[in-house]
C-alpha cells in the first residue's frame, strides 16, 4: 500500500515543488487564495474553544515573522486566523496577519511549544506525536530530498531544544536540587513511525487526494493503537521514552 502512495514522481506535484522554489506565494498566488481557511471555519466551533470554561486547553504556536519569536494563541485568541498562522508554510502561503503582526508556521520556533502545557496544565504527562522523521538511514542526494531533510531538521530543532531544557529540569527535580511544586516532574512520551514517514517521498506533502488522506489517518490510528497497547500503563507513572537517548 505504501508503494502506491509514495508519489516518487508526479508532474503536478513536481511542478508545485519547482514553483515554490522559484516564485514566492505573493507571486504565484497574488490573491492569497487558501481553501483550507474555509474548511477550518466550517469544521471548528471557535466560540466553544474561546470560552473560559472550555474543558479543552488549546495552545497554537506561530512564528512572528518580524521578531522571530514564538507566539502562543490560546483562550479568546484562538481563531481561524490563528490556526492558519500556526500552519502557514512561507513558501506556499502568504504570512497571516493578526492584529498588525505577520505570522508563519509555529514549527520554526515551537514544534510543539511545550512551556504553555507545563505551566498551564495539571497533567504531568506530555505525549508528543511526531510527523517528521527524526532519524533517516540514508544521506539525501537528490535536490528535493535534500530540501526535504533540511525542513525536517529545522522543524525538529525547536523540539530538541525544549527537550534539552526538560531533561535538565527533570534531573534537578529528581536530585532534589529544586524543591516546591513550581517545576513539576514531567513524564514524556512519544508516538512516532519514522520508518513509515521516511518512506513517503517529499512530493507526498502536496498530495491532498482524499484516499491518500484516509490512508494516512488509518496508518496514524494503527501507530497510536500500538503505542497505547505497549505504554498505556506508564501514563502518570513514568516516561515511556529515554529523553537523553531519543532527543539529546
Amino acid at each position: 500500500m505504501l508503494g502506491e502512495h509514495r508519489l516518487t514522481w508526479s508532474p503536478v506535484f513536481s511542478l508545485m515543488g519547482f514553483v515554490t522554489r522559484v516564485l514566492s506565494p505573493y507571486e504565484f498566488n497574488p490573491a492569497n487564495f487558501n481553501p483550507l481557511r474555509e474548511v477550518v471555519e466550517q469544521s471548528i466551533d471557535f466560540e466553544v474553544l474561546q470560552r473560559p470554561d472550555c474543558p479543552v486547553k488549546l495552545f497554537l504556536s506561530a512564528t512572528n515573522v518580524r521578531t522571530g519569536k514564538v507566539k502562543i494563541f490560546t483562550g479568546k485568541d484562538v481563531s481561524a486566523s490563528a490556526v492558519m498562522a500556526s500552519a502557514c508554510l512561507p513558501t506556499i502561503f502568504h504570512a497571516v496577519e493578526i492584529d498588525g503582526e505577520a505570522y508563519w508556521d509555529g514549527g520554526y520556533m515551537g514544534n510543539p511549544a511545550l512551556f504553555p502545557i507545563i505551566y498551564n496544565c495539571t497533567s504531568t504527562d506530555i505525549v508528543i506525536v511526531h510527523i517528521n522523521p527524526q532519524y533517516r538511514h540514508e544521506v539525501p542526494r537528490a535536490a528535493d530530498d535534500i530540501l526535504n531533510r533540511i525542513n525536517e531538521i529545522s522543524f525538529n530543532s525547536s523540539l530538541l531544544r525544549e527537550m534539552r531544557a526538560v531533561s535538565f529540569v527533570t534531573k534537578l527535580v529528581t536530585q532534589k536540587r529544586i524543591l516546591g511544586e513550581e517545576l513539576p516532574h514531567m513524564l514524556i512520551h512519544g508516538i512516532a513511525d519514522d520508518e513509515f514517514m521516511g518512506g513517503l517521498s517529499s512530493t507526498s506533502k502536496y498530495n491532498a487526494d482524499w484516499d491518500f488522506l484516509i490512508f494516512l489517518r488509518d496508518q496514524g490510528r494503527r501507530c497510536a493503537g500500538d503505542w497505547l497497547a505497549k505504554n498505556f500503563a506508564k501514563l502518570g507513572v513514568e516516561s515511556s521514552v529515554d529523553i537523553d537517548q531519543v532527543y539529546l
